[in-house]
């Protein structure tokens, strides 16, 4: 953590401003820092900051730019750009941040996915006043950045065995129930969507699932589409569409982020997390178009292109989640390639339907 809940008054003072504050405040400086700031162009702009020296030419304090007290990435642009060291929030003048979105920007601009290749440096610290705000903050930052780290991993050390690896680690965190349902047992217990779309690979499909809570709280079923790499199976993608396909397990990822932070919280829910994780692979075994496969439902549904894999290992997960009677299900799912077609890459699509139509309403034909 680059965010350290303790007072530090050694620590370099960074004064939050924004443009409005900044030309408030920026009369009562003194004049050399009223002619170094001029200088700099700092006018208080979102995401930019000016290192004001002090008397004995080290630095002396931080100008930090933001576009509002509450914006989660408030303070991102700072913890790789700032000299390494020790900084805190001044309280004497500028904008009071609020402290659950001090910590969590601060934690997010310092995020790097560092496993192969080390970071050329340190990021910067922050102190911070201890309270229930900040740790609230940390508490999503670490999510957010677990998160980050599963769809980051390639995947050939994200499969679906790693993945549940992965579960099972955030289950024995926050006590949950771990268990899943790996390959030929998924059609035992009555997942043949799933087992269809990963038998292919040398890499077993499972169903992870995870379970907490009081038996007697309303009942939260989160589903996360878990394809650790899409080739588009038979209906291979091109090299270009194939090579973000790590990140195809996103949902998978979000689900395990979202389930932490519910169990971190310990709101009063009964919990159930379903992962269907596969590899759409290419195999003599592949699942092939024109294919018709059963669901768990009970629904026939004939496969129009192989590379809709996600919607088939889903349909088995949403009708086990919906077998519980929960209150809601949030299903969490990187589909599809046509939604960022439509929307660009920066919109996320969503759909929402209530849990008693999850399934029934689904198309007896899917396909891309």
């Amino acid at each position: 953590m680059t965010v350290q809940l303790k007072t530090n008054a050694a620590a370099i003072a960074i004064t939050v401003v924004d443009r409005s504050a900044f030309q408030t405040l920026a009369p009562t400086q003194p004049t050399p820092t009223r002619h170094w700031l001029s200088a700099l162009g700092f006018v208080g702009a979102p995401d930019s900051f000016a290192l004001v020296p002090g008397p004995d030419g080290k630095l002396g304090q931080v100008f930090a730019g933001i576009h509002h007290i509450a914006d989660p990435f408030a303070l991102a642009a700072l913890p790789q750009a700032l000299p390494e060291g020790r900084y805190r929030l001044s309280t004497n003048e500028g904008l009071t941040l609020q402290a659950e979105a001090a910590a969590l920007s601060w934690e997010l601009g310092a995020y790097q996915f560092d496993l192969y290749k080390p970071r050329r440096r340190a990021p910067a610290e922050l102190c911070l006043a201890p309270s229930a705000d900040a740790q609230r903050g940390l508490a999503f930052a670490t999510a957010m950045a677990a998160t980050r780290d599963l769809v980051n991993t390639p995947a050939e050390h994200m499969g679906p065995e790693e993945l549940a690896q992965a579960a099972q680690m955030i289950a024995k965190q926050h006590g949950a129930k771990f268990k899943q349902i790996v390959g030929e047992d998924l059609l035992k217990q009555n997942f043949p969507a799933i087992h269809a779309v990963g038998r292919a690979s040398t890499r077993a499909p499972r169903l992870i699932e995870l379970n907490w809570g009081a038996a007697d709280a309303p009942l939260l079923c989160i589903v996360g589409k878990g394809v650790c790499f899409d080739t588009g199976g038979l209906d291979i993608k091109g090299a270009d569409g194939m090579r973000q396909m790590k990140k195809d397990m996103g949902g998978a990822a979000n689900a395990l982020g979202l389930a932490a932070l519910v169990m971190a919280f310990k709101l009063p829910l009964r919990l159930q997390v379903l992962i269907p994780a596969v590899e759409n692979s290419i195999a003599g075994n592949a699942y092939r178009p024109g294919d018709v496969i059963k669901t768990r439902k009970g629904l026939h549904i004939e496969i129009g292109n192989t590379d809709a894999e996600g919607r088939v290992v889903l349909s088995d997960a949403l009708a086990y989640a919906s077998e519980g009677k929960p209150e809601l299900i949030i299903d969490l799912a990187t589909l599809t390639g046509a939604a960022r077609v439509a929307l660009g890459a920066q919109l996320p699509a969503r759909s929402c339907r209530r849990c008693s139509a999850s399934i029934s309403t689904a198309p007896a034909t899917w396909s891309t």
